[in-house]
């Protein structure tokens, strides 16, 4: 047995995995006490806004080791572990569902009546108030887990948010699941694909911490993709069919998914021979199967077709980290409100039309063998992330996920880590207006800012011991 001591050199972290795991989970714990406390002092969102800080450090420094791959699915538990009993953080959108779940047991179609409308004043007062007035934009899967968590909790909200975590946590460890496999057919490092991909900040925030039914929709989009992918080489039918289920699942979760069934109809014409009209078959084939799936979904769950019409609602919020609505923003601070209200209508329709021209050459170069299914999947998902109509931090995982498993290292995969990184610490922990509180967040990041600073010259000065054998 040898030991050998490890100096990080120049700031830069190349010591051992395990004291930034425990260091990491420190910061989950620190995050989850912190935002338990937050709502009463300055100092306790300092101190959620520190834990954030020191798990972003924390992983960013573990992306310049070379940890294991059982290691790191060791180390997402660990940091999991303390989310899991975590107010819902960054968003409160979890509330939404539990609305939207009491709405639906009431016999009511929660894509038609809004919360406001359908559900009792306590669950209303818990949605945020954008969203009281607006009917679910989610999709018939999505509803029957709601109506479901429900009527087993018979309404009450703590029990809805464990179980509603719990059906996030199912998500999660399908994309654990499906990540790897998707590197290997990328012939990306499986350890690498595993710290961007399952490790990264926004998945233990936006899928575990905040409880959002992304992680759902994710882990069925793709898994479905692995089994679909790898039917392909023998032409095994049935299993093909099994993926491209999961996949219409996902998207009957959030349509999104549906780009998912663009790549695999792409793979099976490439497989079929290529040209335009197996092409057009396979087309037809996921149309086809993306129908059934979305019927069949919508009748056994007894919600109905009413989602089709709600499909807009989340662009009916102007968000602020969407580029298409930078234009109108811009618009209205110069000539007012109607005038950027129209330009954010211009522009997310040439977003739309960008989109569809993006798409059209992807799908193209794949076909020809110009870009793999990992990477053509990475890349449409992007297209829909920057230039769709609303962005939110948990979005950036449609695309983050598949480009962790088929990008190699260098400038793209570090331009992707750092912007990963940068939405991670873009909202505080806790979901709320702070207009009237401002002089108080300030003081929060001020202290979180000061702590993580601290952790980082502590870390960068400490030796540590590695046994190696």
């Amino acid at each position: 047995m040898q030991t050998v001591t490890y100096r990080w050199p120049t700031g830069v972290a190349t010591g051992t995995p395990e004291l930034l795991r425990w260091t990491g989970f420190g910061g989950a714990l620190l995050l989850t006490a912190g935002a338990w406390a937050a709502r009463s002092t300055a100092v306790a969102l300092g101190a959620a806004i520190a834990g954030a800080g020191l798990v972003v450090l924390t992983w960013a420094l573990l992306g310049r080791t070379r940890a294991d791959p059982q290691w790191s699915r060791r180390t997402l538990a660990w940091w999991c572990g303390p989310l899991l009993v975590a107010p819902p953080l960054f968003s409160g959108d979890v509330f939404s569902y539990l609305a939207q779940g009491e709405v639906a047991a009431r016999g009511l179609d929660p894509n038609v009546v809004s919360p406001a409308a359908g559900a009792s004043a306590e669950a209303v007062a818990r949605v945020g108030v954008y969203w009281r007035e607006t009917p679910s934009p989610y999709g018939p899967l999505f509803t029957t887990v709601e109506r479901a968590i429900t009527e087993v909790t018979g309404g009450n909200p703590v029990a809805g948010v464990v179980l509603h975590r719990f059906v996030a946590v199912l998500g999660l460890l399908l994309v654990v699941w499906a990540v790897p496999r998707l590197a290997a057919l990328a012939n990306v490092e499986e350890r690498a694909a595993l710290w961007l991909g399952v490790l990264n900040p926004l998945v233990l925030w936006h899928l575990v911490g905040g409880v959002h039914n992304d992680a759902l929709m994710l882990g069925l989009m793709l898994s479905g993709t692995v089994i679909a992918l790898h039917a392909l080489p023998e032409l095994r039918w049935w299993q093909l069919t099994a993926g491209v289920v999961l996949i219409g699942l996902g998207a009957q979760v959030k349509l999104p998914a549906l780009v998912a069934l663009a790549v695999v109809g792409t793979a099976v014409a490439r497989r079929l021979g290529g040209g335009l009209a197996r092409f057009l078959a396979a087309g037809v084939s996921m149309v086809v199967a993306a129908v059934v799936v979305s019927v069949v979904t919508s009748l056994a769950g007894g919600s109905g077709f009413g989602w089709v019409r709600a499909l807009g609602t989340p662009s009916k919020i102007n968000s602020w980290m969407a580029p298409t609505n930078w234009p109108g923003f811009l618009t209205g601070a110069v000539s007012g409100p109607e005038a950027g209200q129209a330009m954010i209508s211009s522009a997310r329709i040439a977003g739309l039309v960008l989109i569809l021209c993006g798409l059209v050459v992807i799908v193209n170069r794949q076909l020809r063998g110009g870009v793999s299914e990992v990477t053509a999947l990475g890349m449409m998902m992007s297209l829909i992330v920057v230039l769709g109509p609303v962005i939110q931090p948990w979005y950036l995982l449609w695309a983050a996920l598949p480009l962790a498993a088929c990008l190699p290292v260098g400038t793209w995969r570090t331009r992707v880590a750092v912007l990963v990184g940068v939405f991670a610490l873009l909202v505080p922990p806790l979901a709320g207006n702070f207009s009237g509180r401002v002089a108080e967040l300030v003081t929060a990041y001020v202290l979180g800012v000061a702590l993580v600073g601290a952790a980082y010259l502590v870390l960068r000065r400490v030796r540590v011991s590695v046994a190696q054998g």
